[in-house]
């Protein structure tokens, strides 16, 4: 190899460096702030926080143990996803099979049960937390509605997963919950035929609860809670106590 093929190898691979690493090892104050603010995974915390923000009896670390609980869901829910099918013949032989036949299936399937309700649980702690806080007040009453969307998709990913299993717990509790719609107003009969896929709990209900379970319903709760965190960013980070 010619002494400028070796210069032109060496000007590549440093060029090729440069567009992973877009700045040097972070050594100083400046270098570290750019470090945060050009990787997406570390600009979800800004370079410096206030003191009350770390303080683990001010928030008790409600929030982040709600998204931590999110991820394992996520994890363990796709997991599952590999051996269940959404059939009313076969959901409950699949539940079954994974318990007994399936690698780790019982631990995994426990954890994804038991997190489903941690999950919960911690995210109405958080909501009131940052209730009884203030931090619903200006400039945070746009990020306040995002945390009750967040909230109603929580509770609804977990209404949802509830009929999976396709046991007889599962098949009443859905329909006591669905014979609910019949009470609100306007569009009660819609919104009970568009969750029922019919007039009964049946094929076209787990169907629908699957889908709405294992698509619509965790996208929708990845991207608000996207909007969650960059509002806190925008809104100057975790409010001060009052």
């Amino acid at each position: 190899m010619s002494f400028l093929e070796r210069v032109d190898q060496t000007i590549r691979r440093s060029a090729a460096w440069r567009s992973l690493f877009r700045q040097a090892y972070p050594a100083d104050e400046r270098s570290r702030a750019l470090a945060v603010m050009n990787n997406v995974f570390l600009h979800l915390h800004p370079v410096r926080v206030r003191q009350h923000a770390v303080r683990f009896a001010y928030t008790f670390c409600l929030g982040g143990l709600s998204f931590f609980l999110f991820l394992v869901l996520t994890v363990t829910g796709v997991y599952l996803m590999f051996f269940y099918v959404p059939s009313d013949v076969l959901a409950y032989t699949n539940i079954l099979e994974i318990q007994r036949q399936v690698p780790f299936g019982n631990l995994t399937r426990g954890i994804h049960r038991w997190a489903a309700h941690l999950m919960v649980f911690f995210v109405f702690l958080h909501m009131m937390r940052v209730f009884y806080h203030g931090a619903y007040k200006p400039p945070r009453e746009f990020n306040w509605v995002v945390g009750v969307v967040l909230l109603f998709l929580t509770l609804m990913l977990s209404f949802t997963g509830y009929l999976l299993p396709w046991d007889q717990i599962a098949y009443w509790a859905i329909t006591i919950g669905t014979n609910m719609a019949n009470y609100a107003p306007v569009f009660n009969t819609p919104s009970q035929l568009l969750l029922l896929g019919g007039i009964e709990v049946g094929q076209n209900t787990l169907l629908r609860f699957y889908v709405l379970h294992v698509i619509l319903l965790p996208l929708a709760g990845a991207i608000f809670l996207a909007v969650h965190f960059w509002r806190i960013r925008k809104d100057g980070g975790i409010s001060g106590p009052l």
